[in-house]
C-alpha cells in the first residue's frame, strides 16, 4: 500500500485544484506549495499534523526525548519546545518526501517557531472574530484530504495517518480544524477585497497558451444574429422607399416590444428563404458580417433588437442572439457536476438547528423511499431551482466557494449530503451526474480569473497575517533545541 503523501494543497485551493484542466494548467501550481515547504514550513498545511504525535514516527521520537519547556508566549498563549520539534519533524519528512533540501537543524527550528507564532496569532484572531468549525465542516475537510490522496473514507485516512505518520487521530483532527479555521479567516478577511481585472486575465491566458498562441491584435468576437429584411427594389421611387421604411419601422417596433422575432421573420422578411429559419444567420467571426450589421449591434446586449438600418438591399432589422469572445487557446477540459439542492432559510422562528433537523428528516425520507428529492424541493425549497425539482444544472466546482465545492466533490453520483450551513440558509445537496466538459473561451476566462484571484488572495493573506503577527505581544523564552 502506498504511503499517504504528506504534501497537500491548502484548503482554499482544494476546489481549484479539483478543477485543474487536462490540457492547460489553469490551476494554482503545486510548485508554489513545494517552494513554501522548502523554505521551512508554512503556517498551515492540512495534511501535516502540527501537534506532538502520540504514537511517534522515527523522525518524531527525538522530539519527545527532549525536555519540554516554553519557548515563546503569544498574547499569553505558550508555545512549547515539543510543539516546535514535532512540527519541525513533520516538515523534515515533507521535504524528504519531495526530495527538497532540508535546512540545518537550528535554522529549521527557528523558522518553524516563527511560523507557529504567526499561526497562533491567526487562530487567536479567528476566535476573536467568532469563527467556529463544527464537526460537519471538519469531516468534510478530512474527506477532501482523503480524496486528494485516493483514499475512500475519512476513517481510512485517519487510520493511515496514525499508522504511517505516527500521528494520533485526535492530534490530526485538531490540526485539520486549525487549518480550516485559518482558511475561513482568510475567506472572511481577505477574499471579498480581492479584485482581478480583465487585462490581468488576458495576460494570464496568453501566458498559459504559450508564445504565438494568440495574435498580438485584439481577438475578433464571434456573433450570432437574426435578420428581417424589408427589401427595396432597385430604382424604387421616393414614395415607395418611404412606404417600405414605414413597414420596417413597424416590424422593428413590434420586435423591440417583445414579439417573437422568428415569427416576424417568417411573416415579413424578404430573404430568399422567406425567414423560414427565423432569420438566424449563424455564429461567425464579426469580420465575416457586413460592417453595417456589426456597427448596429456594437452596443447591444444579447437579445437586443437594432434597426432598421439601410443598405443597398433595403431595410434590415437585427437581433443579437449571441456574442462570444473568440480565442486561440487550446481546449481545456474540466470536470463538471450536475447538482440538485433543497434550501431552507434560517429565521422567523426557525433556528439553524431546527432547519438542520428538518433537512435531515428529508434525507431520511428520501433514502427510505417515502418521498423524492424533486417533490420535496418543489414543495419546500426557497430557491429559484425549486420549480425544476432543485436542479441547479451543470456546475464547475472550481468556480464555487471552497467550503461548498468540498461538499459537492465529496459526494458520489446519487448520493445526498448531510445538511450544511451556507450564507443563504441550510442546504441539502444531491449529486446527479459528473462529466468532463471542454470549456468555452468565456469559461476559460472565468477559471483563469479564479486562479488569479486565489493567487492574489494568498499573497494578501500572507501580508495580512504578518500584520496580525506584528500586533501580537510575543515574548521569546529559551530557544528550541
Amino acid at each position: 500500500m502506498n504511503k499517504c503523501p504528506p504534501l497537500l494543497p491548502s484548503f482554499a485551493l482544494l476546489a481549484l485544484l479539483a478543477a485543474t484542466p487536462v490540457s492547460l494548467a489553469l490551476a494554482a501550481p503545486a510548485t508554489a506549495v513545494q517552494k513554501t515547504a522548502s523554505q521551512a514550513a508554512p503556517a498551515a498545511q492540512p495534511a501535516r499534523a502540527a501537534s506532538a504525535p502520540k504514537a511517534p514516527a522515527p523522525a518524531a521520537k527525538a522530539a519527545q526525548q527532549t525536555a519540554d519547556y516554553i519557548v515563546a508566549v503569544v498574547n499569553s498563549e505558550p508555545i512549547t519546545n515539543h510543539e516546535v520539534r514535532a512540527r519541525a519533524a513533520q516538515v523534515r519528512r515533507n521535504l524528504e518526501h519531495e526530495n527538497a533540501p532540508v535546512p540545518p537543524e537550528a535554522q529549521l527550528l527557528k523558522q518553524v517557531l516563527e511560523n507557529l507564532i504567526t499561526e497562533r496569532a491567526e487562530l487567536q484572531q479567528a476566535r476573536q472574530d467568532g469563527i467556529k468549525i463544527d464537526d460537519d465542516a471538519l469531516r468534510q475537510a478530512e474527506l477532501s484530504i482523503a480524496r486528494q490522496n485516493q483514499i475512500a473514507t475519512a476513517d481510512e485516512l485517519e487510520r493511515r495517518v496514525q499508522r504511517e505518520e505516527g500521528i494520533s487521530v485526535q492530534d490530526f483532527r485538531d490540526d485539520v480544524r486549525r487549518q480550516v479555521l485559518i482558511a475561513r479567516l482568510r475567506e472572511r478577511e481577505i477574499d471579498p477585497m480581492v479584485k482581478v481585472s480583465d487585462a490581468e486575465v488576458d495576460a494570464f491566458l496568453r501566458e498559459q497558451a504559450g508564445p504565438g498562441a494568440r495574435a498580438a491584435s485584439a481577438p475578433v468576437p464571434q456573433l450570432n444574429m437574426a435578420m428581417i429584411l424589408v427589401a427595396v427594389p432597385e430604382g424604387a421611387s421616393a414614395a415607395e422607399v418611404a412606404r417600405l421604411q414605414t413597414r420596417a419601422d413597424e416590424v422593428a417596433r413590434r420586435a423591440q416590444a417583445g414579439e417573437d422575432f422568428s415569427q416576424l421573420a417568417r411573416q415579413y422578411s424578404d430573404t430568399s428563404g422567406k425567414g423560414q429559419d427565423g432569420g438566424v444567420l449563424g455564429l461567425r467571426p464579426a469580420n465575416r458580417y457586413p460592417d453595417l450589421f456589426v456597427q448596429a449591434l456594437a452596443q447591444a446586449n444579447v437579445g437586443d433588437v437594432a434597426g432598421p438600418v439601410r443598405s443597398a438591399a433595403g431595410f434590415h432589422i437585427l437581433k443579437l442572439l449571441d456574442r462570444q469572445q473568440s480565442s486561440d487557446l487550446p481546449d481545456v477540459t474540466v470536470p463538471q457536476t450536475r447538482v440538485s439542492q433543497i434550501l431552507l432559510p434560517v429565521g422567523l422562528g426557525q433556528t439553524e438547528q431546527i432547519v438542520r433537523d428538518r433537512l435531515a428528516d428529508f434525507k431520511r425520507r428520501i433514502i427510505a423511499g417515502q418521498a423524492t428529492f424533486e417533490t420535496l424541493a418543489k414543495q419546500y425549497s426557497q430557491d429559484e431551482s425549486a420549480g425544476d425539482g432543485g436542479d441547479m444544472g451543470w456546475i464547475t466546482t472550481g468556480q464555487l466557494p471552497p467550503s461548498l465545492a468540498q461538499v459537492i466533490d465529496n459526494l458520489n453520483p446519487g448520493q445526498i449530503s448531510d445538511p450544511f450551513v451556507t450564507p443563504r440558509g441550510v442546504v441539502l445537496l444531491r449529486v446527479d451526474d459528473r462529466r468532463q466538459q471542454v470549456l468555452t473561451a468565456d469559461q476559460q476566462r472565468q477559471l483563469g480569473r479564479n486562479v488569479l484571484r486565489e493567487r492574489k488572495a494568498q499573497e494578501a493573506f500572507s501580508t495580512w497575517a504578518h500584520e496580525v503577527r506584528g500586533r501580537a505581544w510575543v515574548e521569546y523564552r529559551d530557544p528550541p533545541r
